[in-house]
């Protein structure tokens, strides 16, 4: 069975359009027909089109939350007892969009006597490695249902630290540009009407002078300062999306105090729980380990662990090689090497990246608390400049002339 597209009159005369679940195009037809439409056209709808599809550039992507809602639902009915291609028949009607052409595609692939797995290594941009090595490790071992239950839990895990993260910074930038925006205003707006009488005082003030040019110079420069930051943009993103400029990007965020910390937390946490993951589904250890080097973000880091990962699979001695690449904190080496002496890394793993992701957490919402004051300071410091600037000559000039 496959997907189709169709557009069709319904008895008011009305166009609708819509997609539907059938082994042929003439079976689409009939089924429209009892429905009471009369069918335009009706064409095949695939996920790997070769032609160009305004439907697809404008279509929703899939979204973390449809993912972990199918893998939640999908070991659920596996955990019931109903197989896996009638799991994914009952599926299809939960989602639309990408999604629901996802589900049929892995329905028909399965029907195909293909496994989950390979349906899902077809859209390696929603479900990545580790989500595929997973499930095949699980559909190997018979152990489908709870590799899923492991992949929500770490999904959803994972879903909510970024969120945490990200609406710790939200705040802060959204601060900095309404900074930006009154500054903007303030100067090619209130300064420029002010201008004519501040520029003939001879004795304006140091900070007045500063901001009567800057003034000056962002009105009769805007057009070339905004293409000149454009072009910088530009620049920067080409430089960093080069190896050498994102190993140079990478390694300068390690050695800013704060961020640096934040993100050798975050590879700790990426390595043990995807670690810890991987092993406890039976993936073996040279796989799992290239698995978990792909998906550490910082380039500098990633490099420091292929290098323990080839020592590693030479010589079998985890926490050792690990300790050496100093992204791990003490602590975490000792756990992981108690849990290689006692045969369970896998579990120690899990529970090294559930201890640092706390940490992780509190620490984010310390951040988000302080950030907050500290960001109005800077707000009213920058404002309150402004206005002082053009408040000193003016008061100046009302005190003059009451003498």
């Amino acid at each position: 069975m496959a997907l189709y597209a169709y557009q069709a009159l319904n008895r008011d005369g009305k166009k609708v359009h819509g997609q539907l679940d059938a082994p042929s195009e003439y079976v689409v037809k009939e089924q429209l027909v009892k429905q009471g439409l009369y069918p335009i056209f009706v064409t095949e709808s695939k996920e790997e089109q070769a032609r160009f599809s305004l439907r697809q550039l404008f279509e929703k992507a899939v979204t973390p939350k449809e993912k972990v809602l199918f893998t939640k639902q999908l070991a659920t009915l596996l955990k019931s007892g109903v197989p896996l291609l009638q799991s994914l028949e009952l599926l299809i009607d939960q989602f639309d969009g990408r999604m629901k052409r996802i589900v049929i595609h892995l329905k028909d692939t399965i029907k195909e006597g293909g496994s989950l797995a390979q349906g899902l290594a077809d859209y390696p941009r929603v479900f990545e490695n580790i989500y595929v090595q997973l499930v095949r490790a699980g559909e190997a071992s018979g152990r489908l249902e709870i590799v899923l239950d492991r992949l929500t839990d770490y999904l959803e895990r994972r879903s909510t630290l970024n969120r945490r993260i990200k609406a710790a910074m939200r705040q802060p930038i959204i601060q900095i540009v309404i900074v930006i925006a009154v500054s903007i205003f303030l100067l090619t707006s209130v300064i420029p009407k002010m201008a004519g009488i501040l520029k003939g005082k001879a004795d304006l003030p140091l900070p007045t002078k500063i901001l009567v040019a800057l003034s000056d110079f962002i009105k009769s420069y805007y057009l070339f300062i905004l293409i000149g930051l454009f072009i910088l943009f530009v620049l920067f993103k080409y430089w960093k999306s080069t190896s050498t400029g994102k190993r140079t990007f990478d390694l300068i965020k390690l050695k800013m105090p704060l961020i640096g910390y934040f993100a050798r937390m975050n590879a700790t946490v990426q390595f043990c729980s995807t670690l810890g993951i991987l092993l406890e589904s039976g993936v073996n250890l040279a796989e799992a380990l290239d698995i978990v080097c792909n998906i550490v973000d910082n380039e500098v880091l990633a490099s420091a662990l292929r290098e323990a990962r080839d020592k590693i699979i030479k010589e079998g001695k985890i926490s050792q090689y690990l300790k050496q690449t100093k992204i791990f904190p003490p602590m975490a080496t000792y756990l992981i090497k108690t849990g290689e002496e006692s045969g369970q890394l896998d579990q120690m793993l899990l529970t090294v990246a559930k201890n640092y992701e706390e940490d992780l957490r509190e620490l984010t919402d310390t951040l988000s608390s302080l950030l907050e004051p500290f960001m109005l300071v800077f707000m009213a410091s920058v404002v309150g400049f402004i206005v002082l600037s053009i408040a000193m000559p003016m008061v100046k000039m009302m005190t003059v002339a009451e003498m």
